[in-house]
């Protein structure tokens, strides 16, 4: 790996795997344009040899972080590149297995899957909190980390740092910026599931004889293959961003980038979770007459994990548009003024078949104890077991097609202030700022299935027919898709106002703080569509619309006290605060005095208060990064009801706690590691059981994780690595579903890497998942009709080209 390192504005390239000899001769090509700056000190050269040791990041991307990642009182860990390259990884979800306890556990409620990032984060749902840039990515869907330099992943107090949030932290993905210096990097990588890859990051160095010049730089990718263990499940994409530097080595630099994504993808709906551990009849337990309960089911045997129960007709269409502006302008060496300008449009068009494995219905005769069993509506969720001693014949509905038409847009306009400065005996490093911000979300809304029977709904939209359970087949028609002329439109606009100051009093002494205003305003138009008829007469249509504002006021802040042992090393106490205002997560309200919506408007923001005591060493020459963190998050303003009164109240207060520990670096040159450790003890302490099974801890969150990832380069070309994930036990939701399973049981998963590079600008990498083919359980859905299984053993070989 070779640096060219300013010491004033960094400059640097990771190339992977490259000898010593070459990457000084790359090294070479680059560095004369950048050593000859006029009236400027020399830049120092800097030449490593091994890849392992880009595992280990000193520093945060995110200028609002004051201090070095040794000297921040905060767990932060950064998912740098390397790492990413060595995985195979291609999207956020899969790079976030890299930081223990953070995943896509949950797979949605029964009307709403979950079809992109929908991250858990420390017992919270954090899909809406992620950012690239600093700046929050709006849209759920899956996004390709092609163009990403690094994944910060930042827990805890968080809403110092971008204004409203989720409680327990938040995920930062930095983009790859022009340098100055030539190179072009692509890949080729053909796998599993028909997996076909292919990517580029050509970078062109435009600079002058004195040094100062511009820079342009190309990523994009191209991705068709389906998913290993699936059926029918597809991932088309494509994607590019171009990107421009001028001025770099001068006091004024502009950044221009641009970002165009297209997503053509087969959906997953998931798999029934029939046959499962803690799996049982979903017929009503007040049954006692009747259509008896089905206590066969029981012990049915399992569905086949691969088989797909969507239809052919399903589909999930993404575009993606982004355009960026930065101007940085140095007003002394001490002091930066940055402006950054976003816009930013995400499209998503699906249609999502899903379905619900209900059972047999209770009903009641009179007022007797006497409850018969009866089959369910017909547009409910039923699992059909038509002649119950052959399981070939079962079925289940297919009673819920999922739509989604939505746009998400931003316009943001960032102008913020870098200063070094001291008052008196105490240094500062200082970043205070002002942003502007307009988001906007429009939704289209469709018919749901159609009964000719049942009033409520519309008979001409149709319905798929039942699934066979343990052979699906996904070429069926009856559902029309048609738009039923209602939808929504929600909007906020923020002002916020922020100041972040790192102050050294002395060599063992630091103090970290940050204080953010933020003034919200948001706004949602909507209209709902009833249908009803009585008895034969004709069906009636009623539009009901909603026009609902809500304005208020954010203060967050966060503060951390630092106590340096050595120089390498840090030992600190730290507190800080969050909040989610109602909407402040879909852009939806709901009208105040009734309804356990937490988009009412007479609600106050959800809030977050977070402890953190924690210690940071660099070691074994400041190659390894060694952190340990006791964490306490106690959230408040949770929506629970009134046992008495039936109404809702924000009562509800939930603790997330415990111990989360990291290692990440070079322990030789040729060794890198990257590993991590958390407990999550979770507790609704005041407000109703969110579990299945009644107990007081949160849902989608094992109480243990674990990740390592390790490889180690051999003279002679070849390297070899190995990883291991591991989550525990974790519990889901409450819905009232009946018989599904209340959990998901641990599991670990192996992966191994080796390469082997031909010459210098040539290396084969081969990764191998899930090496031991472990089956498990990687989401399941609030009512637990429905799963997403685990990858199973798959593989992908790599062709990667550096020049």
């Amino acid at each position: 790996m070779a640096y060219i390192k300013s010491r004033k504005h960094p400059v640097s390239r990771a190339v992977p795997h490259l000898s010593g000899a070459a990457a000084a001769t790359l090294m070479a090509m680059a560095a004369p344009g950048a050593l000859a700056q006029s009236g400027a000190a020399l830049p120092e050269v800097r030449v490593q040899d091994s890849a392992v040791n880009d595992y280990k990041a000193d520093n945060s991307a995110n200028p609002k972080f004051t201090a070095p990642l040794v000297n921040t009182p905060q767990t932060i860990q950064v998912i740098k590149e390397q790492i990413i390259r060595d995985q195979g990884a291609t999207t956020l979800t899969e790079a976030l297995r890299n930081t223990p306890g953070v995943g896509t556990f949950f797979l949605g409620e029964n009307g709403n899957t979950n079809t992109g990032d929908a991250v858990f984060m420390r017992g919270f749902d954090s899909s809406s909190a992620i950012f690239v840039d600093g700046i929050r990515d709006l849209g759920s869907v899956s996004r390709d980390i092609f163009n990403i330099d690094q994944v910060e992943v930042v827990k805890g107090p968080s809403g110092t740092d971008v204004g409203r949030t989720s409680p327990t932290g938040y995920i930062n993905l930095v983009t790859k910026k022009p340098k100055l210096e030539d190179s072009f990097l692509g890949s080729l990588s053909f796998g599993s599931a028909d997996f076909k890859r292919g990517s580029v990051d050509w970078n062109k160095s435009l600079s002058g004889a004195n040094g100062i010049g511009a820079a342009f730089r190309l990523n994009a990718v191209s991705e068709d293959g389906g998913v290993a263990g699936r059926d029918f499940v597809k991932n088309k994409r494509w994607a590019i961003a171009p990107s421009l530097a001028l001025g770099l080595n001068s006091p004024t630099r502009i950044f221009l980038d641009y970002l165009h994504v297209k997503q053509n993808n087969v959906p997953d709906g998931g798999v029934p979770t029939i046959g499962l551990p803690g799996y049982s009849t979903p017929d009503a337990t007040a049954i006692n007459r009747g259509l008896a309960r089905r206590t066969y089911l029981n012990y049915a045997p399992r569905v086949d994990s691969s088989n797909f129960y969507g239809t052919s007709s399903d589909f999930d269409n993404v575009t993606a548009d982004m355009f960026t502006a930065r101007i940085e302008h140095d007003l002394t060496p001490d002091i930066t003024i940055r402006n950054t300008t976003r816009y930013g449009k995400t499209s998503q068009d699906y249609m999502l078949t899903s379905f619900m494995g209900g059972g047999l219905t209770a009903t009641q005769v009179g007022k007797t104890p006497i409850y018969n069993g009866t089959l369910p509506a017909v547009n409910s969720g039923f699992l059909n077991t038509v002649i119950p001693t052959i399981p070939a014949s079962w079925t289940i509905t297919r009673n819920l097609p999922t739509n989604k038409d939505q746009e998400n847009t931003i316009f943001t306009n960032q102008t913020s202030v870098s200063a070094k400065f001291n008052t008196g005996s105490i240094s500062h490093t200082f970043n205070g700022g002002l942003e502007f911000i307009r988001e906007k979300q429009t939704a289209n809304n469709y018919y749901a299935a159609g009964y000719p029977s049942v009033g409520t709904t519309l008979a001409a939209a149709g319905s798929w027919p039942a699934a066979n359970l343990y052979n699906p087949n996904p070429y069926v028609s009856g559902y029309n898709r048609i738009a039923n002329g209602t939808g929504s439109d929600g909007s906020t606009d923020t002002i916020g106002l922020y100041a972040f100051d790192t102050l050294k009093f002395n060599e063992q002494w630091q103090l970290t703080a940050g204080l953010r205003y933020d003034h919200y305003s948001t706004t949602y138009n909507a209209t709902a569509l009833t249908l009803a008829r009585s008895g034969n007469g004709p069906q009636t249509s009623t539009i009901t619309p909603t026009n609902l504002k809500l304005s208020d006021n954010l203060l967050s802040g966060k503060i951390g006290l630092v106590y340096k042992p050595t120089e390498n090393s840090s030992v600190y106490a730290a507190y800080g605060t969050a909040a989610q205002p109602p909407g402040g997560a879909n852009f939806q309200l709901a009208a105040g005095g009734t309804g356990n919506s937490t988009g009412r408007t007479d609600f106050l923001p959800q809030k977050a208060k977070t402890y953190e005591l924690g210690t940071k060493w660099d070691v074994m020459n400041k190659r390894v990064a060694l952190t340990a963190a006791l964490y306490r998050t106690d959230v408040s303003n949770e929506v629970v009801q009134d046992s008495v009164t039936q109404q809702y109240f924000q009562t509800g207060k939930k603790r997330v706690q415990g111990v989360e520990l990291g290692v990440s670096g070079a322990l030789t040159d040729n060794w890198g590691v990257s590993s991590g450790f958390t407990t999550m003890n979770t507790r609704v302490l005041s407000g109703p059981s969110v579990l299945a099974d009644g107990s007081t801890a949160l849902a989608y969150t094992p109480k243990k994780a674990f990740t390592l990832w390790t490889t180690y380069q051999f003279p002679f070309g070849l390297t070899l690595g190995g990883g291991a994930r591991y989550n525990g036990k974790l519990q889901r939701g409450s819905d009232g579903a009946v018989g599904t399973p209340a959990y998901v049981d641990s599991y670990w998963v192996f992966d191994a890497m080796a390469s082997y590079r031909i010459n210098k600008n040539i290396d084969i990498q081969l990764n191998v998942y899930n090496l031991f083919n472990k089956d498990y359980v990687a989401a399941i859905n609030k009512s637990g009709y429905r799963y997403t299984p685990g990858i199973p053993r798959s593989a992908k070989i790599t062709a990667n080209f550096a020049f």
